[in-house]
């Protein structure tokens, strides 16, 4: 796993994009913080920037760097959510530009899975963490369904196995720092 994490925190770096397992299902990864790297998800994915993507973080301080108020409830939601759950933050800091919602949201989920926390913490920044899929199409619950397209676009292929039983993506829950609280998907 450590030459894994090596490999996949290099091409981040240099502003490539990874194809890597999640706690979740499979996802296209790049450095949260750079523009360019962000834009070329997009192209990837055939996807419009005004539909906003999630964001991983390794561990609760790193959410706090990234978010300029962290509502009390979200550590509750972390702390007792029974599967991965994204949650949508207000007012989102030292993160690319085409990465925020134009109502200046970002949906950041603290990674639960080892290889992401262990990839996130040795690339030392938050990635994109965003289905393997051309948008508009089925999200791949395995990797064997990830489109041909999708592994020629990506700069690396994080090799592991594919050991996710249940893949879904998280429950997304938008919390306002209003104290506001909207379950947007299950």
């Amino acid at each position: 796993m450590q030459k894994e994490i090596q490999s996949a925190s290099d091409v981040l770096k240099k502003g490539g994009l990874i194809l890597y397992p999640t706690d979740t299902v499979w996802g296209i990864g790049c450095d949260a913080t750079n523009e360019e790297a962000v834009k070329k998800v997009y192209q990837l994915k055939k996807r419009v920037d005004s539909k906003a993507l999630i964001c991983l973080v390794a561990n609760q301080a790193m959410l706090e760097r990234h978010v300029t108020e962290v509502p009390e409830v979200a550590y509750d939601i972390m702390d007792l959510a029974e599967k991965p759950t994204t949650i949508v933050f207000d007012q989102p800091k030292e993160i690319a530009q085409n990465l925020i919602a134009k109502d200046n949201t970002l949906a950041i989920r603290v990674a639960s899975d080892k290889f992401c926390q262990y990839l996130i913490n040795k690339f030392g920044k938050p990635i994109v963490s965003t289905s393997a899929n051309i948008s508009g199409f089925p999200t791949p619950k395995h990797f064997k369904e990830i489109s041909p397209e999708i592994l020629k676009g990506v700069d690396y292929v994080v090799n592991l196995p594919d050991e996710n039983k249940n893949p879904f993506p998280s429950s997304i829950i938008k919390l306002s720092n209003d104290g506001q609280v909207k379950v947007i998907r299950e």
